[in-house]
C-alpha cells in the first residue's frame, strides 16, 4: 500500500508540474487530461505492438489499487469535509429547503430519468441492460461533482447565490445518491424490490441517520475545539474526527458522506467562528484547503489513468453519447426546468441559472467509484463492464467538456442576461 501511495504521488506531482508549466488548465483538470492522453497513447502504443509491455505495467498498477475502497472509504470523507468547512451556513441557511429539494427530489427524479431512459435507448445502439441495472447506473451517474468546476465558477464572475446552491446541492446529493445505489445494489443481488416501507425505512436509516449522526459528531468536535488553544492538536481534531467519524457511521449503517458534511458545517461556521484563535483558524484552512487540493489531484488522474481498463466497442462508444445526451437531458428536467418553471419566487436565482446548474453539474470520482464498485455476483461481467464503460463516458465528457466550459458559458449567460 506505501508503494501505491508513493507512486500516485509522484506522478500527480509531475503530471501537476507539466500542467503548471505546459497546459496551464486548472489543476484538477489538467492532471487527468495528461494522465489520460498518456494512458491513450500506451494503448495506441500497444495497438501496433511498440509498448514493450509498458500497457501490461499500466494495468497492474491500476488493478492493484482498489479505486472504490480508496475513494468510498478514504478520500470521499475528506473531500466532503473540507468542502463543507468553506461553506456559509448562515447564508446556505436561506437556501435549505431548494438545496435539500433538488439534493433529494432532483437525485430520486433523475435516478429515475436516467434509468429508464437509458433501458429504453441502449438497444437502439445495440446494448441490452436489465432495467435494475440501468436504474443503478442511474443512481451513480445522478450525483455531481462541483470541486473542478467551482473555481471556475468563482473567477467567472457567476453571482454568489448560484455558487452556493451548486455547492450545497453537491454536498448532499453524494449522500443521497449512494443510499439510492445501496437500495438498487439489494434489489439487483436479492432478485426483489423492496415495498415503498422498506425503501422508506432505508432512506430514513441511512440518510437521517448519517445526518443525525453528523450534527452529534460536529458538536463533540466543536466542543473539545473550544475547550483548547493549541492548533496543532486542534487539527488533529479535525483530521480524527473525519476519518474516525466515518468509519463510525460505516460500522452504524448510516450514511458516511452524510455525516461528514453536517459536521463539516458545523465546524466550519460554529466552529471556526467560536471555538478557534486567529491562529488556529488559520492553520486549519490551510491544512483542509491543501489537503483537499492534493487529494483532488491525485483522485483525477486514477480517473484518466483508468482508461485502459475500459474495453471499449463501437456499440459502447454509441451508448456513451447515449448516456451523455440522455444524462444531460436529466439534469435539465430534474434541475434546470424546476429553477425556470419556479424563477424568482423560490430559489431566488438570477436569469440564466438553470443553464448554468445544468451545465455545471459535473459528475467526478463517485461515480466512477460507485461503477467500480458493483459486484460480479450482482452482474455478469458485461453488464458491469457496460456500466462502468457508461459511467466513464460520462465523467470523461463531463469533466473534459462541461469542466473546460462551463466559465465562458457562465460569462456568456450572464452577460446576456443583464
Amino acid at each position: 500500500m506505501l508503494n501505491i501511495a508513493a507512486i500516485c504521488l509522484t506522478l500527480t506531482a509531475l503530471l501537476a508540474y507539466l500542467n503548471h508549466r505546459f497546459v496551464r488548465l486548472p489543476m484538477t483538470i489538467g492532471v487527468m487530461v495528461i494522465a489520460l492522453m498518456l494512458s491513450l497513447a500506451i494503448v495506441a502504443l500497444d495497438a501496433l505492438g511498440l509498448d514493450r509491455g509498458l500497457r501490461q505495467y499500466e494495468e497492474a498498477f491500476i488493478r492493484s489499487i482498489d479505486f472504490s475502497d480508496v475513494l468510498m472509504r478514504g478520500m470521499l470523507s475528506l473531500l466532503l469535509f473540507a468542502s463543507a468547512l468553506h461553506v456559509d451556513l448562515s447564508a446556505l441557511k436561506s437556501y435549505r429547503w431548494q438545496v435539500g429539494g433538488l439534493a433529494l427530489a432532483g437525485t430520486l427524479a433523475s435516478t429515475i430519468v436516467v434509468g429508464f431512459g437509458m433501458w429504453l435507448a441502449l438497444p437502439l445502439v445495440g446494448i441490452t441492460m436489465p432495467l435494475v441495472y440501468c436504474l443503478l447506473f442511474g443512481s451513480l451517474i445522478s450525483p455531481t461533482d462541483p470541486i473542478a468546476v467551482m473555481g471556475i465558477l468563482k473567477t467567472a464572475g457567476a453571482p454568489r447565490n448560484l455558487e452556493l446552491v451548486i455547492a450545497g446541492e453537491s454536498l448532499f446529493n453524494d449522500g443521497v445518491g449512494v443510499v439510492l445505489f445501496a437500495l438498487l445494489l439489494g434489489v439487483a443481488v436479492n432478485g426483489a424490490w423492496p415495498t415503498t416501507g422498506e425503501a422508506a425505512g432505508l432512506l430514513l436509516q441511512e440518510a437521517g441517520g448519517g445526518i443525525a449522526f453528523g450534527l452529534v459528531l460536529g458538536w463533540v468536535t466543536y466542543r473539545l475545539l473550544k475547550s483548547i488553544d493549541q492548533y496543532q492538536v486542534e487539527v488533529l481534531l479535525t483530521l480524527a474526527a473525519v476519518m474516525g467519524g466515518y468509519t463510525l457511521a460505516n460500522h452504524l449503517h448510516v450514511s458516511g458522506p452524510l455525516a461528514m458534511v453536517v459536521c463539516g458545517l458545523m465546524v466550519g461556521n460554529a466552529g471556526r467562528a467560536l471555538a478557534m484563535s486567529d491562529e488556529t483558524r488559520k492553520y486549519v484552512d490551510m491544512f483542509w484547503e491543501l489537503l483537499d487540493e492534493i487529494l483532488n489531484a491525485v483522485l483525477f488522474v486514477l480517473i484518466g489513468l483508468e482508461v485502459v481498463l475500459i474495453d471499449f466497442s463501437m456499440p459502447l462508444v454509441a451508448g456513451g453519447a447515449v448516456a451523455i445526451a440522455i444524462t444531460l437531458l436529466a439534469r435539465w428536467l430534474t434541475v434546470g426546468l424546476p429553477v425556470k418553471a419556479l424563477g424568482s419566487r423560490y430559489f431566488r436565482l438570477p436569469p440564466g441559472s438553470p443553464g448554468v446548474l445544468t451545465w455545471g453539474g459535473l459528475r467526478g470520482g463517485i461515480s466512477v467509484a460507485l461503477a467500480l464498485s458493483l459486484p460480479e455476483v450482482a452482474a455478469s461481467p458485461s453488464t458491469r463492464a457496460n456500466v462502468l464503460a457508461l459511467t466513464y463516458c460520462v465523467v470523461v465528457f463531463s469533466v473534459l467538456v462541461q469542466g473546460l466550459t462551463i466559465g465562458r458559458f457562465v460569462r456568456r449567460t450572464m452577460a446576456r442576461e443583464k
